[in-house]
């Protein structure tokens, strides 16, 4: 109401975001397209748009495509991740950590010594040494969802040599499943994994096509 009288063009973007919004909305669609509706928007805008959005639904069904991933986490009930054209996942939003969980060791020591001792635990499929400093090692250990092996693993870095520095468990967010799965569909193609977003113009998580 306190805008009303205002030109369109002197609006501020948040209230030009809602001018688009309702005119898409006038004749009552049954779906509703949105394409980056909080792109540009500062804070308080953003939220504002997304709780538009959100009681909006039940009312309309809204696809909104976007590469700001945390907005599809806050917004969404379902998501697809497209690459290249490609459905490389869909699923609920509340499933997005899939059957793996993931947990982070540091530890002062033997790194090779401590990761083959962390591999060795019962429920882990995978660990990955990440860059450090000093002697102090970082790994990301992948296990069965739903495991609690935190005291197994801050048992077998002691048992090779390690002091343990940092064990915490990670939230597997719709960022991690993106990159994973874009990764592994590239490495498959035979690339060499890296999401064009690493280095792309619009600085988004995967480019080339790579949408949520």
């Amino acid at each position: 109401g306190e805008v009303a009288m205002r030109l369109i063009g002197h609006l501020s973007k948040g209230y030009r975001q809602r001018v688009g919004l309702a005119q898409a909305l006038v004749n009552n669609p049954p779906v509703l397209i949105l394409d980056e509706p909080t792109a540009g928007l500062d804070p308080k805008q953003i939220v504002e748009i997304r709780h538009l959005i959100r009681g909006l639904k039940g009312e309309h069904t809204i696809l909104l495509s976007t590469h700001i991933l945390p907005e599809v986490s806050m917004v969404c009930d379902r998501v697809i991740i497209i690459d290249r054209g490609r459905v490389a996942h869909e699923g609920r939003t509340e499933d997005l950590g899939g059957e793996d969980a993931f947990v982070r060791v540091s530890a002062l020591g033997p790194a090779e010594e401590i990761r083959r001792a962390l591999a060795g635990v019962a429920g882990v499929r995978e660990v990955s040494q990440r860059k450090g400093e000093g002697e102090e090692a970082h790994f990301t250990v992948r296990a069965d969802r739903g495991r609690e092996i935190r005291p197994e693993l801050a048992e077998a870095a002691a048992r090779a040599g390690g002091r343990l520095t940092g064990l915490a468990q990670d939230q597997n967010t719709l960022e991690d499943l993106f990159v994973r799965i874009v990764s592994s569909e590239r490495a498959a193609d035979g690339e060499d994994g890296r999401t064009e977003g690493e280095n792309g113009p619009d600085g988004s998580p995967a480019g080339g096509g790579g949408d949520a």
